[in-house]
């Protein structure tokens, strides 16, 4: 069977379906609603990640679990897909192959993944949560004044970043231009420009530690036993920026605008008991932070769930709608860690506890400085950032009694 390299096929035969917009503004305000409507297609469905760039989107729970635990099967090798679409791609950068442990399958995989779980492994919660105390103190003291603030711009969106620059030995000046570039990429803008200034940065980042290494994550991940090289370095620490800033700033601010916004726990923040980790469990079920990634390419067309899935085509979780598939639905998510917003199989992120180390103590952090914090919008006016793989707030303004 010769299959278009360009679209994905769904079903045995027949017209092809018309597939899900996952771009535009429409997608962003209200993603629930596209996934709704692409259920009619089964557990998995056509769409596009923008205009002309087609892939089969993952919406069911246990199809989703299938797929992210057969490595063998649907393997992160993207070289084929990436001819077919060419350089100018809007989302090439965020699904292209990358030397890193999470493009990459088997033994190499392996090894790539041990630098980075045992490297992180080496890091303190306690010494985390303080790290994220001390940098969300200082960031809250330059706006407690003002009686007003944005949340993403002013907190959730730089305390990522300032808890990088002490994990890993970071200066500031490299921060910014790693940000830069990630942001960019994660928002499809200049996707060549972006590429080009993460891996300079990251690369400088790298020729840093090397020369004066000291008690952070990345001197010990050039320390490990697998011997590293500076390329490979540089592939690691991007791939933990990209995973430890946008979607850490999004599992902040998501939330925020729950705990602000939805009468379950509002109610509770003035009263010394914060419902925070009941709070991250719903977003992480509902409204993870990023919706639609972890992206395999077949080897060969495979037929699963009744669909046919082509040969070297992009197959993504949505995260986001297996979380909600109807047939696994449940209320009961306090306290319940079985969604997939942190991956499955090999892949899994190897720094979930951190992430929510990160974002329990930034949350808390501020609800105790700003108790009688609100939306300065009503919740349902909030902007949401276009992209097919996060879910991200434009802005998040709140007022508060000036401190």
């Amino acid at each position: 069977m010769t299959v278009d390299q360009t679209r994905p096929v769904d079903g045995a035969g027949g017209d092809e379906p018309e597939p899900g917009r996952l771009y535009g503004p429409e997608f962003a305000a209200d993603p629930g609603r596209v996934y709704a409507a692409l259920r009619e297609h089964g557990d998995l469905a056509p769409v596009e990640l923008s205009p002309g760039v087609p892939a089969t989107l993952v919406l069911g729970y246990d199809a989703a679990l299938e797929i992210m635990r057969d490595a063998e099967t649907f393997p992160r090798c993207s070289t084929v897909w990436e001819v077919a679409v060419g350089p100018e791609c809007p989302v090439l950068p965020m699904m292209m192959s990358r030397p890193n442990a999470l493009f990459t399958n088997g033994a190499t995989h392996a090894r790539l993944r041990a630098v980075i779980k045992e490297s992180l492994d080496r890091v303190d919660p306690a010494a985390l949560r303080e790290h994220t105390e001390k940098a969300a103190a200082t960031l809250i003291d330059a706006f407690a004044g003002a009686g007003e603030a944005d949340l993403i711009g002013e907190y959730a969106r730089v305390l990522p970043l300032l808890v990088f620059r002490e994990l890993f030995g970071c200066p500031p000046e490299i921060g910014d231009r790693l940000v830069r570039g990630m942001s960019g990429i994660f928002d499809g803008v200049s996707p060549e420009e972006a590429n080009t200034m993460l891996g300079e940065a990251a690369r400088d980042l790298v020729a840093l530690k090397r020369q004066s290494p000291g008690a952070d994550v990345a001197s010990w991940m050039m320390s490990h036993p697998a011997e590293l090289d500076d390329d490979e370095m540089a592939e690691q620490l991007t791939l933990l920026l990209g995973a430890g800033t946008e979607p850490e700033q999004n599992l902040i601010a998501n939330g925020l605008r729950l705990l602000l916004s939805d009468d379950r726990f509002g109610g509770d923040l003035s009263g010394g008991s914060l419902p925070v980790e009941d709070a991250l469990d719903e977003i992480l079920w509902t409204d993870p932070p990023m919706a639609n990634y972890n992206t395999a390419f077949p080897r060969q067309d495979v037929d699963f769930h009744g669909h046919r899935l082509p040969a070297h085509q992009p197959v993504l979780i949505s995260y986001a709608a297996a979380n909600t598939d109807p047939s696994r639905a449940s209320h009961a998510r306090t306290g319940n860690r079985a969604h997939l917003a942190f991956g499955a199989g090999p892949h899994t992120c190897p720094a979930k506890g951190h992430a929510r180390v990160i974002a329990s103590a930034a949350i808390e952090m501020l609800l105790d400085r700003l108790p009688d914090m609100e939306l300065a919008v009503p919740a349902d006016e909030l902007e949401w950032r276009p992209g097919p793989f996060h879910r991200a707030l434009v802005a998040l303004p709140v007022r508060f009694p000036p401190q």
